[in-house]
C-alpha cells in the first residue's frame, strides 16, 4: 500500500505522498478520510448562497397592502415619498395581513436544506457516490420548487373564486395572499443555490475518494514493475550466472503479460466499484442492472481464466528461474 495523508484539507492536496510502502488498510483509511472530510462540512456554508434569497425575504416586508409589525403601513409610506401629495383611498375594511407567510415558508426552506445536509452526511459516509448526491439534491430542490410554485397557483384560484364573493374578500384576502405567494415563488427560485452549494461541498469529498483509488492502483503497477526490474538487475549483477538472450526475451514477454493482466484487474475493480456505487444508490435493481452485473461477472471470469493459461504459467516459471539465478 502507499503512504497517504490521513486527512485532506479543503485545498485538495494529494492524499498520496512519494511512492513509499505502507502496510495495508486502503479502504479503512479512505473511510476514515471520508468521515473526517464530511465532518468538516458545516451547515453554515449555506450563508453566502442564501444571502440573495434573504434579501428577497426582507423586500417582502415592503410589498404589502396591509400593516406590517414595526414598519406599519410601509407600502403607503413609500407611495407618499415617491408621489408627494398622494393620499391613500378610503377603505371601510382592513386587508388581512400575510407578512408572516414568506417568513414561515423561508424557515421551511431552511429546514428542508438542513434535512438534505444531514442525509448527505449519512449517505456519503456510507456510500461515497455522485449518484447519491444528485438524488438527494434533486429531491430537495423538487420539494422547494413545488412549494414555491404551488402557492401562486392556489392564490390565483382563490383570486378567481373571490371575484364573486365581493370586494371585501377580493381586496382584503385574495390580493394580499397572491402578492405574498408571488414573492415566495421568487424566494424559492433564489434559494436553489443553497442546495447547489451543499452538493458541491459533498461532491468534492467523493471526487477525492475516487482520485486516491485511481492513484493508488497506478502507483501499485509502477512499483511492481520497478521491483521486478530491481530484482532482475540484482540477479544479473550479484554474482549469479549470466542471463541469456532467450531468458531476457522470456522476461520481457512475462512483464508484458503481467502489465496486461494488471490492466485487466484494474479495469475490473473500477467497474465493480462503479457498479456497487450505482447499486447502493438506487432503491430497486432493474433487469437492466442485473444484465450489467452478469456482463461484469463474465468479464471477471475471463480475467481469472487468463491467469490459469498455460503460457502464463510457463512464463511465470521462467521468471522464477531467472530470479533464482
Amino acid at each position: 500500500m502507499l503512504n497517504r495523508n490521513k486527512f485532506l484539507d479543503n485545498t485538495g492536496n494529494a492524499l498520496v505522498n512519494s511512492p513509499e510502502r505502507a502496510d495495508d488498510g486502503l479502504e479503512e483509511e479512505l473511510d476514515s478520510y471520508t468521515r473526517a472530510a464530511v465532518t468538516r462540512i458545516r451547515f453554515d456554508t449555506i450563508i453566502k448562497p442564501a444571502i440573495i434569497s434573504f434579501i428577497a425575504l426582507v423586500i417582502s416586508f415592503f410589498i404589502d397592502v396591509a400593516s406590517v409589525p414595526i414598519l406599519g403601513e410601509v407600502t403607503f409610506d413609500l407611495a407618499r415619498s415617491l408621489f408627494p401629495g398622494w393620499q391613500p383611498p378610503v377603505e371601510t375594511f382592513e386587508p388581512y395581513s400575510f407578512w408572516w407567510l414568506p417568513v414561515a415558508v423561508y424557515g421551511l426552506f431552511i429546514f428542508i436544506s438542513f434535512m438534505a445536509y444531514n442525509r448527505l452526511k449519512l449517505e456519503i459516509i456510507r456510500t461515497p457516490a455522485t449518484e447519491t448526491i444528485d438524488r438527494v439534491i434533486e429531491s430537495s430542490t423538487s420539494v422547494i420548487d413545488s412549494i414555491s410554485t404551488a402557492l401562486p397557483l392556489i392564490g390565483a384560484a382563490i383570486l378567481l373564486v373571490s371575484i364573486k364573493l365581493g370586494e371585501e374578500v377580493f381586496l382584503g384576502l385574495s390580493v394580499p395572499f397572491e402578492i405574498k405567494a408571488l414573492i415566495i415563488l421568487a424566494i424559492g427560485k433564489l434559494f436553489q443555490p443553497v442546495l447547489d452549494q451543499l452538493g458541491v461541498d459533498f461532491q468534492n469529498v467523493v471526487n477525492h475518494v475516487k482520485d486516491i483509488r485511481d492513484k493508488y492502483f497506478s502507483r501499485i503497477q509502477i512499483e511492481s514493475s520497478k521491483s521486478l526490474i530491481k530484482q532482475f538487475n540484482q540477479s544479473s549483477l550479484g554474482g549469479g550466472s549470466a542471463v541469456s538472450l532467450q531468458d531476457a526475451e522470456k522476461y520481457k514477454a512475462i512483464v508484458n503479460e503481467s502489465a496486461r493482466l494488471s490492466e485487466i484487474i484494474h479495469k475490473n475493480f473500477t467497474a465493480v466499484s462503479a457498479m456497487m456505487e450505482k447499486v447502493n444508490s438506487v432503491q430497486q435493481i432493474s433487469s437492466d442492472k442485473i444484465q450489467q452485473l452478469n456482463t461484469l461477472a463474465n468479464s471477471i471470469s475471463q480475467a481469472s481464466s487468463s491467469l490459469s493459461d498455460e503460457r502464463t504459467l510457463v512464463g511465470l516459471k521462467h521468471l522464477e528461474a531467472i530470479v533464482k539465478k
